[in-house]
């Protein structure tokens, strides 16, 4: 898959087609794998290869995930992949009527109750990954004392740091060093609270 500007959603309907459980293990398992058949995909999530083909044509019907290059000389198989590099989703873009505002905290309810799952699940695996891997993943939590427009500022910079790292770590696969290299999520939360 070639580089591809992320998407940033704006729109209700793309917003509920993202914003199923099942389709957005899907979408986030085919970022990860760049491009899968549904039969790959079923695998992987444990479900009928024709409702998993279901949801990626509803994705696809949204303009979120496309039909890829075959990787196999099976002509039957259909493969898909992402259509963007990622996606955006703002509290702003849905802030104008309460249907948007409820679809905005659901799909955003949704989205870190999946991203807690994978954090749960590499703890329960934690064991098996070896030292190297558990020293560098990380668990933490900083409490800061920050106006609206610092926050700001340091999103945008752990923003342009991910950036940098991702963008250097997939010249270095292209370029073959593809040893000891594995998904890594990286989640960041910076929201206000009161005490």
């Amino acid at each position: 898959m070639t580089e591809k500007e992320n998407r940033r959603i704006t729109d209700l309907g793309t917003l509920k087609a993202l914003a199923h459980p099942l389709r957005m293990k899907l979408y986030r398992l085919l970022f990860v794998a760049r491009a899968a058949t549904a039969s790959q995909l079923a695998e992987q999530v444990d479900e009928a290869v024709s409702l998993v083909s279901y949801h990626l044509r509803k994705l696809a019907e949204h303009g979120l995930v496309e039909e890829a290059e075959p990787r196999s000389g099976d002509a039957r198989e259909r493969w898909w992949q992402p259509a963007t590099g990622g996606v955006t989703v703002r509290d702003e873009d849905f802030r104008d009527a309460p249907e948007k505002v409820a679809a905005h905290l659901a799909a955003s309810r949704l989205f870190q109750d999946q991203r807690s799952e994978m954090y749960r699940t590499y703890l329960d695996e934690r064991a098996h990954w070896g030292r190297a891997w558990n020293e560098a993943a990380s668990d933490s939590e900083s409490l800061l004392r920050l106006t609206a427009t610092e926050l700001a500022e340091l999103k945008k910079e752990l923003l342009d740091a991910v950036k940098r790292h991702d963008d250097l770590a997939r010249a270095r696969e292209a370029a073959g060093e593809s040893e000891g290299r594995e998904n890594v999520a990286l989640h960041v939360y910076g929201f206000p609270f009161r005490v």
